[in-house]
């Protein structure tokens, strides 16, 4: 059996599927993040959410894909992995990154990018991701993702910069003053997961005030102008991306897309399904 793992900032997807009839086990968990979540506090997770009768002994390869997982983390998540799947012999572990463009382009090469609760993209050769434009995470970037966003319309919401029925809506929405917002942001753990909710909040906003389309095309303008424009002759590729923001905002996105010159490519929502069939051919 292969267990294979999307792990975002938020939540990971795990499918565990048969090479042999291509049964799939679903299951759903925390996010993984290593640079906010210990070794026990996974396993602890990873147990309690597997489903009755689970064949853990029967997972041989493991392929772990997580926002935040940078190389220096391979060690730590393979060891994390195999304390709970202890006959795994084969545990491959990457960005969340590579779990897009395999999803997303099979074995083609291409550009790929992530907008989910977190931003991120690269180039892919077909096999491995290979440029990367750091997004730099919440505090410095993640420009057009739903923690950018969300983040983008507090602030405003803060400093009043929204006009007076949007302000009432959005403050009815958030149910805090302006220093319970400061304060959940600042000390309370996983800012990028509070401000990532209410992307959601901004969807279903949409034709309520144009304040609300406006902030969507900002971010995303602001994601090709730091980030897509700076990778080499970017216009020769499709636009690709996987990620409940690209999904939702998609009539946005794509305008903006072409007004970069790009074209839009595949849009998906979540990546398990291609990475289903990517490891089934591969």
């Amino acid at each position: 059996m292969i267990l294979i793992a999307d792990s975002g900032a938020s939540k990971t997807d795990w499918a565990c599927v048969s090479r042999e009839t291509g049964a799939v086990i679903r299951f759903g968990s925390q996010g993984y993040n290593p640079n906010y979540i210990t070794g026990p506090q996974i396993v602890e997770d990873i147990q309690k959410n597997l489903p009755e009768g689970f064949p853990t002994l029967e997972v041989t390869e493991i392929y772990f894909y997580g926002a935040g997982v940078t190389e220096l983390q391979y060690p730590f998540m393979t060891e994390t992995l195999k304390k709970v799947f202890t006959k795994a012999d084969k545990v491959f572990i990457a960005m969340d990154t590579l779990a897009s463009c395999r999803a997303l382009l099979q074995a083609e090469p291409g550009f790929a990018a992530i907008m989910g609760t977190g931003s991120n993209s690269c180039l892919y050769d077909g096999c491995n991701e290979g440029l990367n434009v750091d997004s730099c995470g919440f505090i410095l970037g993640d420009e057009g993702s739903g923690a950018n966003l969300g983040k983008r319309m507090i602030t405003d919401f803060i400093r009043r910069n929204m006009p007076e029925k949007v302000y009432k809506e959005v403050g009815a929405a958030l149910g805090k003053n302006n220093d319970e917002l400061l304060d959940q942001i600042y000390t309370k753990p996983f800012p990028n997961r509070y401000c990532a909710q209410y992307a959601k909040f901004i969807a279903q906003h949409l034709d309520f005030d144009p304040y609300f389309p406006n902030l969507v095309t900002d971010a995303f303008r602001q994601f090709f102008l730091l980030i897509v424009t700076h990778y080499p002759d970017y216009q020769k590729y499709t636009f690709n991306a996987v990620g409940s923001v690209a999904y939702y905002f998609k009539p946005l996105l794509q305008k903006v897309v072409e007004e970069f010159g790009m074209k839009m490519g595949n849009i998906l929502q979540a990546p398990m399904e291609g990475l289903i069939k990517y490891h089934l051919n591969n």
